[in-house]
């Protein structure tokens, strides 16, 4: 059975907010729920703090004054899968979508609740699980799903689906973030060699034998959702 992470140590939020009292209220809401909180004024100290490990969700500033927050969630997706909860001031829809396709989990607005931010914290915690701490060769659940990645085999329903090399890697990204909208782009960015034959059609092509095995497997309805002009996501 594979240990769940909470049984090592407690999940840990770093939040990048310059604005002193919000972040300081955000501290204290997490804290006082027995997570663990760290918090940087500036973009350029995210990457530098994930890399170094022990970051389980990152609630992120748009507004921060070296850098844009969505220029530092481009910079994380491109070598972690933490979860990131954008915190501003902005809630024009172009800005929502924008995150959302850069790779952001969540978007609040301010003025906001910080209980409902930690909410929001324990959601992402709960739906990812702790994927980056669970040792070699276990199994990791997600819902109906258990993914063996050292084996490269996922199962539903406890039963293992039969899946091509990157019918696996498509399934394996959803499933890293669960409910989290992955773009065609990163698909392929995860799954696909830089040499290999990736137009977009080809994602939509696994997605469907995926579809295909999972029926076959008893899905119903079909966990993965189709997002139109965003991309793809799965319901764990």
């Amino acid at each position: 059975m594979a240990r769940s992470i909470y049984a090592c140590a407690m999940p840990r939020v770093l939040i990048a907010e310059d604005e002193t009292a919000i972040a300081d209220a955000v501290l204290y809401a997490l804290r006082s729920e027995g997570l663990e909180a760290d918090h940087c004024l500036l973009g350029r100290e995210v990457a530098a703090r994930v890399r170094a490990g022990g970051v389980d969700v990152v609630v992120l500033d748009v507004g921060l004054p070296d850098i844009s927050g969505f220029d530092v969630c481009r910079e994380l997706r491109g070598f972690s899968d933490v979860p990131v909860i954008f915190l501003t001031a902005r809630n024009d829809e172009i800005d929502r979508v924008l995150g959302l396709e850069l790779g952001a989990d969540d978007y609040v607005t301010k003025p906001f609740s910080p209980r409902e931010l930690v909410a929001r914290v324990r959601a992402r915690l709960r739906r990812v699980g702790g994927t980056a701490t669970v040792p070699a060769g276990e199994w990791v659940l997600r819902g109906a799903f258990a993914i063996d990645r050292e084996g490269h085999r996922i199962r539903y329903h406890q039963q293992l689906l039969d899946l091509t090399r990157y019918e696996y890697a498509v399934l394996d990204a959803l499933l890293q973030r669960p409910g989290a909208i992955l773009s065609r782009a990163q698909l392929m960015d995860r799954g696909w060699d830089s040499d290999a034959d990736s137009a977009d059609r080809t994602v939509d092509t696994h997605v469907k034998t995926l579809r295909a095995k999972l029926r076959a497997a008893g899905a119903d309805p079909d966990p993965i959702r189709t997002h139109r002009g965003l991309g793809y996501a799965v319901e764990a």
